[in-house]
C-alpha cells in the first residue's frame, strides 16, 4: 500500500480523472500529506468558497438556495473568475475564492476541520444601516474532502457544528447541528480515497449575533466508530442524591447503532448488589442501523450503597439469534444536600427522560405569621444555549437562600429550549412541576407543602421571552411574572426580511402559524397579573425595546408593569436575575394570598391557538372558527347579578368553570344561553358551549354527527405533531424512504431530545402509543383514519378539497412534494411527508419541525422551484378546521 504524499497524490490524480475536478480546480491536499504521515481520516486544509448570497430569517429550511436554479453547487466546479449571480454581491455577482482552515486537527482516531469566514468586500454597514439585523445573515458554499487512507472502508462518525446542510459526495444530508449539540452525529461508511463535502453555510442571527463582523465560525469533526452498538454520550443521565437517597427513579442511557444492521436492545441489568433496574419497555426496542436514542429506564432502589450506578445493557442484531453482547455503562453519585439545587428527573411527556434543577425551601423560609399556606413554584427559565445545571443557572437566586418558594431550573429538554420553551418546551416545563409531589415522596420530605397551580414565572434571554410564552398562555397559573432582557417575539427578533419574494398570501399563512408566538399581540391575557420587567440599556443582544415595547402594550391594555432599565448595563452581569427591584417583586408575590384575575370585573382573552392555551378567568377557549387568526372573548362581569357576559370573536367553542355559572342561563353575543344540568350527576367541573350554524350558541359538547372533530394535542400549525404522548414512530417503505426516515429520526433528537422508532412498514406496522411520521414516494400513500379526509392522492396527482368543495389537482411533476397532518384517535396525529420521487421527498422531509421560526402552516404542497424560491415556490399552503376541512383563508396556485 502506497504512503505519504505518493499516496495522496494518486488519490488526487484518480479523483480528477473521474470527473471529481475541473482543470482550474487547486488541489486539496490533507494535512499531514507534505510530511509524509498517514492518518486514518484527513480533512483538507483549503476550501473552495462561493457567495455570499441572499437568505432570510429561519428561511434555510425552505431551500431559498439561488444557485439550485442553475443546479445547485454540488454540479458546479471551481472556476476561477466565474461569476454568479448575488443579490448582496458588488455588482451583483459573486465569484469563487480560497479559504484555508483555521485548524486543523488529525490523530489515529479522526480528523477536524474549523472553518471561520467573512466576506468584508461587502458593505455591511449600509446593509444594514437599511435593513437592521435582517442584512446581517447571508449564506454560502463551502466546498472541501476528506480523506480515507485504510485499505477498505470505515465507518466514520461527522459532527456538523454549525451547519445546516451538507453534501457527501453525491449524497444530501439536511438537519446537521445548527447549535453545536454534537447530540446526534451523520453516521457513514467512507471507501478509501478522497471524498468531496459540500457544505451550506448559512449565517443566523439569532445563532451567530448581531455585533461586529458578520462571519460564520463551523467545525466538522470526524471520528472512527466501532461498528456496532456505542456510547453516544459518556454516562447516565440521572438524579442526585439527597439525604442518601435518590431524587428520582428516572434515568437514561443515550446509545448510537454505528453499524450496518439494526440492533436489538434486549434487557438493562445492574450490576450492583442491593440495586435493580427496570427496563420498562413493551415492544421490541431497536436502534436502527445509524440512529441514535435514548434508552430510559427506572432505578428501584434509590438508597444507593455504591459510589455509582453499573449498569449493563445486553444488545443483538435484529432478528439474529444468539447470546447477546453487552455494553457498560457507568456513573457516579452526585451527593447535596437536600435545601441546595440539586437534579431531579422525570418523564417527559414524549418519552424520554428529562431533568431539571430544584431547590426546595430552606428550613428558614417562613411567612412569618401562624398560616401554613403552601409554598407556590417559583419558575426560573434558563437563556439560550444553556444548561439548567450550569452554575449560570443553579446560582442565580443563591443571595435569597430563603424564599417563600419552591425553586425549579427546567431545562426545555435541551440548552435552546428545543422550541424556545413554546410547545415541545414548555411540556417539559409542566412535566417537571409534576415531579416535584413525586420527589416529596421519595425523599419523605418534612418541610413547607407546595402548591403547583401557583406559579411565579421568571427568565433571562430566551427564557425572558418562555416567561412572556407562559404568562399570556397559561394566566390562572400565574402569580406574578419577571421577564428580564426577553424579546417579543421570534419575528421581532430578528425582522423577517430579505426572504424571497412570495405572494402576500403566502407570507400571511406563514405568520398566522406562528400567531401563538406573537406575544405583543397577546398582552391583554396578562391583565390583572402583576409583572415586573427588567432590561440592561445598554443590551446589544436583545435591545431593550423589546421591553419597553410590551410595556407601552401592557399599559394600552390597563394592564399593570413595573419596568426598571438599568443604565449602563448589558444582557447579561452577575447577579442579574437578583437585582433589588427583583428581590423584592420575588419575595412579595410568593407571600400574597390573593389571586388578582378573580378581581376583575372585565377582561379579554386572545387565543391564536387553542391547543396551547389554558385558563383565564375560569374561561378557556378549545376550538376557533378559523384557524390561522386570532379568536377572542371579551368577559364581563354583572356585579348585580353576579353574572357572566361573553362576547365572542372567532371563536367555535368555549369553557367555563362550573363554579363561575350561578343561574340556569348566560349571555353569549347578547343572547340568553339556557345552561342545563342533570341532577341526578354530580355536576361537571367545566361547563361548555358551541356555536352551532344554524341555532346560535349552544351549551354541551360540540355536536355535529359523522364528523370527526380536531380538538386536545391535534391543535395548532404543523408544529403540533410535537404534542405527542410516548415516542414518535416513523414509519417508512423499503428503499429511497428508509434514509429518510433515519434523517428525520436524527433531526428529532439532535434538536429537541425526542425519540422515534423507525419501522419499516413491509415488515412491522406496529406504531406505538405517540405521534406517527409516515414516509411516502409516488402512489405509497397508507390510507388514513378519516376516508373523507380532503388531500388524497389519485395515480400520481395531488387532489386537495378547498373550502368550497372543489378540487384543486397538483399534477405529479416538477418535483411535486406534500406535507400535511392528518388524524388520529385518541388525539394523536400523524404526519405525512410525500415527495413524487426521491428528490422532491427531501423537499418535504426538510419541512418537519427542527427549528423554531420557520412557518409551517398544517399543509404544503411544494414545486421543485422551492430549491431557489424558497416559500414562494409552494402551490398550495393553508390550515384545516375543526372538522378537518380545508378552510377559506388557505392559499393556492
Amino acid at each position: 500500500m502506497p504512503h505519504g504524499r505518493y499516496y495522496w497524490l494518486c488519490c488526487l490524480c484518480l479523483f480528477a480523472f473521474l470527473g471529481g475536478a475541473h482543470h482550474n480546480e487547486p488541489a486539496m491536499i490533507p494535512l499531514g500529506a507534505e510530511e509524509g504521515i498517514q492518518h486514518p481520516l484527513a480533512f483538507s486544509s483549503s476550501w473552495q468558497i462561493l457567495g455570499p448570497f441572499q437568505i432570510g430569517t429561519r428561511e434555510a429550511t425552505w431551500g431559498s438556495d439561488p444557485l439550485e436554479f442553475i443546479g445547485g453547487f454540488r454540479k458546479l466546479e471551481y472556476e476561477e473568475g466565474a461569476q454568479y449571480r448575488s443579490s448582496i454581491g458588488t455588482n451583483g455577482a459573486v465569484k469563487w475564492s480560497l479559504l484555508e482552515a483555521d485548524t486543523i486537527e488529525t490523530d489515529t482516531v479522526g480528523s477536524s476541520a474549523s472553518l471561520s469566514l467573512n466576506f468584508p468586500h461587502v458593505n455591511w454597514t449600509f446593509f444594514r444601516g437599511v435593513y437592521g439585523w435582517a442584512a446581517l445573515q447571508y449564506q454560502a458554499w463551502a466546498r472541501g474532502e476528506i480523506f480515507v487512507s485504510a485499505d477498505r472502508a470505515q465507518t466514520v462518525i461527522i459532527y456538523t457544528d454549525y451547519v445546516l446542510e451538507f453534501w457527501i459526495d453525491d449524497t444530501h444530508y439536511f438537519g446537521g447541528d445548527f447549535y453545536a449539540f454534537r447530540r446526534s452525529p451523520l453516521v457513514i461508511a467512507l471507501k478509501p480515497g478522497a471524498h468531496r463535502i459540500d457544505v451550506r453555510l448559512v449565517r443566523d442571527v439569532r445563532a451567530m449575533g448581531g455585533v461586529s463582523e458578520p462571519s460564520i465560525n463551523i467545525k466538522l469533526d470526524a471520528k472512527l466508530a466501532s461498528g456496532s452498538l456505542e456510547l453516544a454520550n459518556d454516562g447516565i443521565l440521572m438524579a442526585d442524591v439527597v439525604n442518601e437517597t435518590l431524587a428520582s427513579e428516572w434515568a437514561s442511557v443515550t446509545v448510537r447503532n454505528s453499524g450496518s444492521q439494526d440492533i436489538e436492545v434486549v434487557d438493562i441489568e445492574c450490576s450492583n448488589e442491593w440495586t435493580s433496574v427496570d427496563f420498562q419497555n413493551t415492544e421490541k426496542f431497536i436502534v436502527s442501523a445509524g440512529q441514535t436514542r435514548p434508552i430510559p429506564f427506572r432505578v428501584l432502589s434509590q438508597r444507593p450503597r455504591y459510589s455509582s450506578l453499573d449498569i449493563i445493557i445486553q444488545h443483538k442484531l435484529n432478528n439474529i439469534a444468539g447470546n447477546p453482547s453487552i455494553l457498560a455503562v457507568s456513573e457516579l453519585f452526585t451527593k447535596r444536600s437536600i435545601y441546595h439545587p440539586h437534579k431531579i428527573t422525570f418523564l417527559h411527556p414524549g418519552g424520554v427522560v428529562s431533568y431539571a434543577i430544584l431547590r426546595p425551601p430552606s428550613e428558614n423560609a417562613s411567612y412569618h405569621s401562624n398560616q401554613k399556606r403552601p409554598f407556590p413554584i417559583l419558575l426560573q427559565l434558563h437563556g439560550a444555549g444553556l444548561e439548567a445545571d450550569s452554575d449560570l443557572v443553579t446560582h442565580a437566586l443563591d443571595s435569597l437562600p430563603d424564599l417563600c418558594a419552591w425553586v425549579l431550573f427546567p431545562t426545555g429538554v435541551t440548552p435552546w429550549s428545543g422550541d424556545d420553551w413554546h410547545n415541545w418546551g414548555f411540556a417539559d416545563v409542566e412535566a417537571a412541576v409534576a415531579a416535584v409531589p413525586h420527589w416529596i415522596k421519595a425523599v419523605q420530605w418534612k418541610g413547607a407543602d407546595l402548591d403547583t397551580d401557583r406559579w411565579l414565572v421568571s427568565g433571562h434571554s430566551n427564557g425572558g421571552q418562555g416567561t412572556w410564552y407562559t404568562l399570556t398562555h397559561k394566566p390562572d397559573r400565574i402569580i406574578g411574572a419577571a421577564p428580564v432582557s426577553g424579546y417579543t417575539s421570534i419575528q421581532n427578533y430578528v425582522p423577517y426580511e430579505l426572504w424571497q419574494p412570495m405572494d402576500p398570501r403566502q407570507f400571511a399563512i406563514l405568520g398566522s402559524s406562528m400567531n401563538s408566538y406573537r406575544h405583543e399581540l397577546l398582552v391583554e391575557n396578562c391583565k390583572g397579573i402583576r409583572i415586573l420587567q427588567q432590561h440592561g440599556e445598554d443590551d446589544d443582544n436583545v435591545p431593550a425595546y423589546h421591553s419597553r415595547l410590551m410595556c407601552q402594550l401592557l399599559y394600552q391594555a390597563n394592564s399593570s408593569s413595573e419596568y426598571f432599565e438599568l443604565s449602563g448595563q448589558g444582557h447579561w452581569f452577575d447577579g442579574v436575575m437578583t437585582t433589588k427591584h427583583l428581590r423584592k417583586f420575588y419575595e412579595e408575590q410568593v407571600k400574597s394570598t390573593t389571586n388578582p384575575v378573580e378581581t376583575l370585573e372585565a377582561f379579554s382573552i386572545v387565543v391564536a391557538n387553542p391547543g396551547d392555551m389554558g385558563f383565564k378567568g375560569g374561561i378557556r377557549v378549545t376550538q376557533l372558527e378559523i384557524p390561522g387568526q386570532y379568536g377572542r372573548i371579551d368577559v364581563s362581569f354583572n356585579t348585580t347579578s353576579s353574572a357572566y357576559a361573553f362576547k365572542t370573536s372567532n371563536v367555535l367553542s368555549f369553557e367555563v368553570q362550573s363554579s363561575l355559572m350561578r343561574f340556569p342561563y348566560t349571555v353569549i353575543d347578547q343572547t340568553d344561553v339556557e345552561v342545563t344540568s342533570d341532577s341526578s350527576k354530580p355536576p361537571p367541573r367545566h361547563i361548555e358551549f358551541w356555536r352551532a350554524s344554524a341555532r346560535g350558541w349552544q351549551a354541551g359538547r360540540l355536536a355535529e354527527p359523522g364528523v370527526l372533530h380536531r380538538h386536545g394535542r391535534q391543535l395548532g400549525a404543523l408544529d403540533a405533531i410535537m404534542r405527542t404522548k410516548g415516542h414518535f414512530t416513523i414509519r417508512h417503505h423499503n428503499g429511497d424512504t428508509s434514509s429518510i426516515a433515519l434523517q428525520i429520526s436524527r433531526n428529532l433528537f439532535q434538536y429537541f431530545s425526542a425519540d422515534s422508532a423507525i419501522v419499516n412498514l413491509e415488515f412491522d406496522g406496529d406504531d406505538g402509543s405517540g405521534n406517527i411520521f409516515t414516509i411516502a414516494i409516488g402512489k405509497r400513500v397508507c390510507p388514513g383514519l378519516d376516508s373523507n379526509f380532503p388531500i388524497h392522492l389519485e395515480g400520481s396527482s395531488l387532489v386537495i378539497r378547498d373550502s368550497e368543495g372543489h378540487l384543486q389537482r397538483y399534477e405529479g411533476s416538477n418535483g411535486l412534494a406534500a406535507i400535511f397532518l392528518r388524524p388520529l384517535e385518541d388525539e394523536k396525529l400523524e404526519l405525512v411527508v410525500w415527495g413524487i420521487d426521491k428528490d422532491s421527498l427531501v423537499l418535504a422531509a426538510r419541512l418537519v419541525p427542527m427549528l423554531t421560526g420557520v412557518g409551517q402552516p398544517d399543509f404544503i404542497v411544494l414545486s421543485g422551484s422551492c430549491r431557489w424560491k424558497g416559500a414562494g415556490g409552494a402551490v398550495a399552503m393553508g390550515f384545516f378546521d375543526h372538522s378537518w376541512n380545508v378552510t377559506k383563508t388557505s392559499f393556492f396556485t
